[in-house]
């Protein structure tokens, strides 16, 4: 057990003696670490001097084999590369669901998305998901006295009800759930509406020409079109308030990098949600062509040049010390060569051999590993331990991390399956793993136990098309087989008996957390 010392910014206000003493209290939190909790400042100005800022980077479709430090040749990551070397990079990282809408539901909430019915991949008609009131990630850091702020996909719902109204003011949506700034796509950019929300109302959305959306609609229908690129769901009207697709990742980087410096005095938390890589790959001009892995390279590699604007105004501004930064994706890669779009999104000789979760089996929505296991790379300078770390950890966990950081006790009925991995983060989680098993989530659920994989058996109509019997479940040992080849369930029905009745435990306890 220890205590961890944090270096008061240059540019702080330092509050009086008698408040500084009657701040300095430490609690203990999980995985015996002793966390900070230091007395807000003194005048509105001035920053807390305790806590650090958080940027948490959720790039979308990200495979674990697609920046240059988890071993990507034909992309280049230099900024990302950059982060993982100043800070720690994870090999065992997981996203909460092997799809999109799941994983920042749990992200968000603490709360393993399988738990929830109706938390699949959204519409963008869909109302808002999460309740308002609940206690989320931004909600727990508002009462740290954080600003929050998210910049980027959201595809967690909009509106009381479904069909989400964009013509007037939308709510609820996230002010109500936590932040105090938010600028977004509302699903996909994929899926209509295909306009930019601040706030609580469509970006220059023109009264006499409303938004009326059909989901029933396909995408590659000729109605689907919108700015020439085929969607999920048709848009009628919203003509003024389009986005231009080359322009997204522009767009949402200035915007992170305008919340950071308009913030820069007080601890702020940036959840700034990339849509690179997802489909339609529409890079902007300077990136088309620059990769070696045709356009869905180009995107990742545009991926990259966000990330690095993001940590040239910390480093501007004097605050890449007191920043812990957090890149990482909503679930594994996917090359997406089947649809309508090919020119944006590419194809497997476009692709030219670049393995984009590296060698993992699976891809974006599988069970295996190929479908959670993520890059995660995090840097909090003199805080987080620089190197490489094995540590099973998952998204679901920033809520009781967050709290931790911040020093304060996460409620028993909030987070049910988040932990605190802020000792994996520092390097101090040798004697103890911050966690000892995990649920992976795709269209069956899947239990780690260390570096052992137990997934649950399918319905019987798609056991019997497997190329492998599953009809007891499948098991693997990652230690030895990463790939996934050899289903040892046969060989260790024991195993298998014993982690099968662990989830069902998981599943049926309403929570994991302890």
């Amino acid at each position: 057990m220890f205590a961890t010392m944090i270096r008061r910014p240059h540019n702080s206000l330092r509050p009086p003696r008698s408040m500084r003493r009657a701040a300095m209290a430490a609690i203990v939190v999980g995985c015996g670490l002793v966390s900070w909790a230091l007395a807000a400042p003194n005048n509105e100005t001035a920053r807390d001097v305790g806590r650090p800022n958080l940027v948490f980077i959720l790039a979308d479709d990200i495979g674990y084999g697609d920046f240059g430090c988890y071993g990507a040749t034909k992309i280049k990551t230099p900024n990302i590369d950059r982060l993982a070397a100043e800070g720690r990079r994870f090999t065992d990282a997981h996203s909460p669901s092997a799809v999109c809408t799941p994983t920042r539901y749990a992200l968000m909430t603490g709360e393993y998305a399988w738990r929830k019915p109706g938390t699949g991949i959204l519409p963008g008609t869909a109302a808002l998901i999460i309740e308002p009131g609940r206690l989320t990630v931004p909600a727990l850091l508002k009462r740290a006295g954080y600003t929050t702020g998210v910049v980027g996909k959201w595809h967690l719902g909009l509106g009381a009800a479904s069909p989400t109204d964009y013509n007037g003011v939308i709510q609820p949506g996230p002010r109500e759930v936590g932040f105090d700034y938010v600028w977004l796509l509302p699903a996909t950019g994929d899926r209509t509406p295909c306009v930019w929300i601040e706030n609580h109302r469509v970006v220059g959305l023109d009264p006499a020409d409303p938004i009326r959306l059909d989901y029933s609609i396909e995408r590659g229908h000729p109605l689907s079109y919108v700015n020439g690129i085929p969607r999920i769901g048709r848009q009628i009207g919203g003509k003024a308030a389009l986005w231009k697709d080359d322009e997204i990742a522009d767009v949402l980087t200035s915007k992170a990098v305008a919340f950071i410096e308009k913030h820069k005095d007080r601890p702020f938390f940036l959840y700034f949600a990339t849509h690179d890589i997802h489909v339609p790959r529409v890079p902007h001009a300077r990136f088309r062509g620059t990769s070696r892995a045709g356009v869905r390279g180009d995107v990742v590699q545009e991926l990259d040049w966000s990330v690095g604007e993001v940590l040239k105004v910390l480093d501007r501004l004097g605050l890449a010390d007191h920043t812990l930064v957090m890149v990482t994706s909503d679930n594994g890669g996917v090359l997406d060569t089947n649809g309508p779009d090919h020119v944006n999104s590419g194809t497997v000789e476009t692709n030219n051999g670049h393995l984009h979760n590296g060698p993992l089996r699976g891809n974006k929505g599988s069970p295996y590993e190929g479908g959670t296991r993520v890059p995660f790379v995090a840097r909090w300078p003199g805080h987080v331990k620089p190197g490489t770390s094995a540590a099973l950890i998952c998204h679901v966990d920033l809520l009781a991390t967050a709290a931790a950081i911040t020093g304060q006790t996460l409620p028993h009925d909030a987070g049910p399956d988040s932990f605190n991995i802020l000792p994996a983060l520092l390097g101090d989680d040798r004697d103890r793993p911050c966690r000892e098993h995990l649920v992976e989530h795709a269209n069956r659920l899947a239990l780690r136990v260390g570096t052992w994989k137990y997934i649950a058996p399918g319905p019987a109509r798609k056991a019997k098309r497997a190329k492998r019997s599953v009809e007891n479940g499948e098991l693997y040992d990652l230690a030895n087989d990463l790939g996934e080849t050899t289903n040892l369930a046969a060989q260790q029905p024991e195993r298998v008996e014993q982690m099968a009745a662990l989830l069902q435990r998981i599943r049926a306890g309403g929570r994991s957390r302890p």
